[in-house]
């Protein structure tokens, strides 16, 4: 979002327009060929070069200089991408069809075309593992493979992205578009390993249910992440005479590539994550709470999957979203992708520590208690473990799990003393630990395969070798 205005508030430039021309003293009227010179030097003046009008070449040279400091920041400051690319060719088309073509809506409406490009939800040149021939599992994936095949549920990310140390972010994940704390829903947490901070967690353990969207962000930054979801519940109309809210933050240390002790996330970064969440495709890689996370000692960040049971067997949808920053052994479908790589934990030459931590969100829109989502939500650790982790002691592991059923709901004013909600029995609920073991797996390979080279706070973190492990999954017969 701020790249995006970025782009789109160009700054004030000297335009010479047909339908405003410039006023023109009454002492100096000119001949049409004069005019016609005027405006041939007004089109040299384009060029950073020095002319008649001093005033128009100072602005030119001005706005030359702003598009040289884009390149330079995009350069030195961090590695480049398609993203930065795009950034500067919207800037440089601004400038060429706003003081040679004289239409700034035209140069606006490039800005927007640049815009939603270099913001699609898949980075030009990165494919999904999917899409790469990695298809974990028996279970057929949603239309979106995504947490967000799970109806009524959205994603937010805000990326924060400045200088050289600042590499971090908020995600979002809101059940439903209506009044949360009104309408909560179902929920259970399950602990991998509890070396962490999942504020609400005993709550959500106690009650079972969930009253808020859910933050994930770095572990400096709960408290922000804490202050922004009460704000946004204490805003939302119906919430007038709330006096307890139950803020749901889960957190990942990314401060190998962030300045985690500058704690820049602020709680105006997470209101915007939650305003702007929205369904579809959801962005991954380096982006929101997984800009500056490390997975396997390769760039990691935010994936997901989901998966879609038999009719026969309901029908339902399992949607898994993780925050990925945690080491061990990769593997990708059973192939030893960091064996063979050469990086990997209790290797002797490679001082490579596994801990860290990888926070997982599953949704579904299956009627489920808490005690069986508690026990869906233990199965995504299954899927964690198929990937390599060995969940160190230094690794937190957290899931937490709910359903958007709309049965299933839990009002905040109840109508009667007794609560009835259709809930599966437990020999329904065997194909949906299936579906979120798959969905985890996946979910990680897609934080690795979307996520690109990161630099920061004085370190790079290569993205995963995509051919090397092409060539290793080929070699295993891991590919599809």
């Amino acid at each position: 979002m701020h790249a995006a205005l970025e782009i789109l508030s160009f700054p004030p430039v000297a335009v010479t327009s047909p339908s405003c021309p410039p006023k023109t003293p009454p002492q100096s009227r000119q001949s049409p060929d004069g005019l016609r010179r005027r405006k041939v030097k007004t089109l040299l003046g384009v060029f950073p070069t020095r002319g008649k009008n001093p005033e128009f070449t100072r602005e030119t040279r001005r706005a030359w200089v702003r598009l040289l400091r884009k390149i330079f920041d995009m350069v030195v400051n961090r590695t480049p991408g398609p993203r930065d690319a795009a950034r500067c060719l919207c800037y440089l088309i601004h400038l060429i069809a706003r003081w040679i073509m004289h239409v700034p809506c035209i140069a606006t409406g490039l800005g927007v075309a640049v815009t939603l490009f270099s913001f699609c939800p898949q980075t030009a040149g990165q494919k999904r593992a999917r899409e790469m021939g990695i298809a974990p599992g028996v279970l057929r994936p949603g239309p979106l493979n995504a947490i967000t095949d799970v109806p009524d549920l959205r994603v937010g990310h805000v990326t924060l992205v400045a200088g050289n140390s600042v590499r971090t972010g908020v995600t979002a994940v809101v059940p439903h578009p209506g009044n949360l704390f009104q309408e909560k829903v179902p929920a259970a947490v399950y602990v991998g390993n509890g070396f962490g901070k999942l504020a609400g967690s005993t709550q959500v353990q106690e009650l079972g249910n969930l009253e808020t969207p859910i933050i994930l962000t770095n572990t400096l930054n709960v408290a922000e992440g804490i202050a922004g979801v009460i704000e946004y519940t204490l805003a939302q109309p119906g919430n007038e005479q709330a006096r307890s809210v139950n803020a749901v933050v889960g957190e990942t240390n990314d401060g190998y590539l962030n300045d985690i002790r500058g704690r820049h996330v602020t709680k105006e970064n997470v209101i915007e994550a939650i305003k702007t969440a929205k369904a579809g495709p959801v962005p991954e890689g380096a982006v929101g709470a997984g800009t500056g996370t490390v997975c396997f000692g390769f760039k990691g960040g935010i994936g997901t999957s989901s998966r879609l049971l038999p009719p026969k067997l309901g029908g339902y949808t399992v949607g898994v979203l993780v925050q990925t920053n945690y080491g061990g052994i990769l593997q990708i479908d059973g192939a030893p992708v960091g064996r063979e790589l050469g990086r990997y934990y209790l290797k002797e030459d490679l001082n490579y520590s596994p801990d860290g931590s990888c926070m997982i969100v599953v949704a579904t829109d299956a009627p489920l208690d808490a005690r069986n989502l508690r026990r869906l939500a233990a199965r995504a650790i299954l899927g964690l473990g198929r990937t390599g982790s060995s969940s160190s002691n230094g690794s937190g592991d957290y899931v937490i799990a709910f359903s958007t059923a709309l049965d299933a709901r839990v009002p905040m004013n109840p109508r009667t003393r007794t609560l009835t909600a259709p809930a599966l029995d437990n020999e329904a609920v065997s194909p949906l630990f299936q579906a979120v073991i798959e969905a985890t797996e996946e979910a990680v390979y897609n934080s690795l395969f979307m996520a690109k080279t990161t630099s920061g706070n004085g370190h790079t973190v290569e993205a995963l070798p995509l051919d090397k492990v092409l060539e290793i999954c080929r070699k295993h017969n891991a590919l599809r």
